[in-house]
């Protein structure tokens, strides 16, 4: 491994200085439980590191602001994940947390560096989408907040300039909702998942009112299954509307094939998972 440096600023005016907007080499680092592995294969060789440990006064905590939640960017996932508030409003992501890597990864993994990596396979980033959840993305020109959705622009591929920092993620508390995530794995239940599904739904009566629907791992980023949620909204979920929204699913997004399974397994993975989070989520 090439040699670089690692600078530890004590302000976000130090850290934002420290990094080059024109220089890809110049990286801001977190938990770096992603980074590494991408500089241990030769993936990814930096100049210069700035670690962000020491602004936490600036980028951790979880704190409860009217109808949402602030999550610090430095937030590890193991705080999220034994959060009681956090449990109480979104239950979907302790859950999620279960099957997640490992422990010892989420005790150093980051929620910033989690969404800023831009992996497609990983189990977080569709669940925030679902939730409705806010990047404030920080940099020299101020703050930005963005959907969680428009960070990504393709595989390993962020909208995030190289000069800008996330330092927090903003999830709407939404009365009424339920959210549910599945993926489905070829090996062990933490490993990477050849399809992920995310389902944010808001029942009245047997209705569905609203909904959102976010597949994962399949395509080169999280992606809303806006055809699928309009089919869906209004009805019950019934075995010939879900039907429907599988066909309308598989119709708006482009999955490939990989190692962790053929194009047409994974469309049949889209259809029947698809009908089997809305049935659990209806039977609630």
């Amino acid at each position: 491994m090439a040699s670089f440096d690692v600078l530890e600023p004590h302000t976000l005016q130090e850290a934002l200085s420290l990094l080059d907007p024109e220089d890809p080499a110049v990286r801001p680092i977190g938990g770096g439980t992603a980074l590494m592995l991408m500089m241990k294969a030769q993936l990814y060789k930096p100049a210069r590191l700035v670690s962000l440990r020491r602004l936490n006064g600036w980028f951790s905590g979880i704190a409860a602001r009217g109808a949402m939640f602030r999550i610090g960017a430095m937030t590890t996932f193991a705080a999220l994940e034994h959060s009681p508030e956090i449990a109480r409003a979104f239950p979907v992501i302790p859950r999620t947390m279960k099957t997640l890597a490992n422990v010892r990864v989420r005790n150093v993994a980051t929620v910033g560096g989690n969404l800023a990596h831009g992996d497609p396979h990983l189990d977080l980033p569709p669940v925030w989408v679902a939730l409705g959840a806010a990047v404030c993305v920080t940099g020299p020109r101020g703050e930005r907040v963005i959907p969680v959705e428009e960070v990504f622009a393709g595989y390993y591929e962020t909208t995030l300039a190289n000069d800008e920092l996330i330092s927090a993620i903003e999830v709407p508390v939404r009365p009424g909702w339920r959210s549910h995530y599945v993926k489905v794995t070829t090996r062990a239940a933490h490993d990477w998942p050849a399809l992920g599904l995310t389902a944010a739904v808001r029942f009245e009566d047997r209705a569905i009112a609203d909904l959102r629907l976010v597949l994962s791992a399949a395509v080169d980023r999280p992606a809303r299954l806006a055809g699928a949620e309009a089919v869906l909204r209004g009805t019950a979920p019934g075995d010939a509307a879900l039907a429907r929204a599988g066909e309308a699913a598989l119709a708006e997004v482009e999955i490939e094939s990989d190692e962790r399974g053929s194009a047409d397994y994974k469309r049949h993975l889209l259809r029947v998972h698809l009908g089997r989070v809305m049935t659990a989520l209806a039977q609630e």
